[in-house]
């Protein structure tokens, strides 16, 4: 495969998936008022790292607004899913894009779920695997969703980027 084709491929399974599960929370919000993630406090977290150095914080929620947090939230939640996407493809090989398997899909979705329990929910106050949070085990079931949705989405969007081909 062509570098560019694969590059191509990557961003597209990782918008691709990401988008899924911002759907599906999306649905949720809408059908059983389940809230969805304020990537803001993301962008805030980004942001003043690069800023100030400070990567660790008691509560995100009461560290200072930044500018254009909430669309730079956004920009790094998708970034991320690509990163991901790429990870994933570097992982199984480039062949799985013109045989894409859910199965290692999944297992890769389930296992991206440790960046937030041990990086990203720590940073930002809310203790490793959201232990701080009032309702830790609804919150850690939740991460654990997503992350298998993301996961679905990697193999939906490689068959539809197949699709797209044909």
């Amino acid at each position: 495969m062509n570098l560019l084709i694969v590059s191509f491929n990557i961003i597209f399974i990782g918008i691709g998936a990401t988008l899924l599960i911002d759907l599906c929370a999306v649905l949720l919000k809408k059908l059983f008022n389940i809230p969805t993630l304020n990537y803001a406090l993301m962008g805030r977290w980004i942001l003043i790292f690069l800023r100030f150095g400070k990567l660790k914080h008691q509560n995100i929620q009461q560290a200072p607004l930044q500018n254009f947090e909430h669309a730079f939230g956004w920009v790094i939640h998708y970034l991320i899913g690509i990163i991901f996407a790429l990870c994933f493809i570097l992982m199984v090989g480039i062949t799985w894009l013109s045989q894409p398997n859910l199965f290692p899909a999944i297992c890769f979705g389930i296992t991206t779920v440790f960046f937030p329990f041990f990086i990203m929910q720590p940073c930002l106050g809310m203790g490793l695997f959201t232990s701080k949070m009032a309702e830790p085990w609804k919150a850690r079931l939740k991460s654990l969703l997503t992350h298998t949705l993301f996961g679905i989405g990697l193999f939906l969007s490689a068959l539809i980027y197949q699709y797209l081909l044909i």
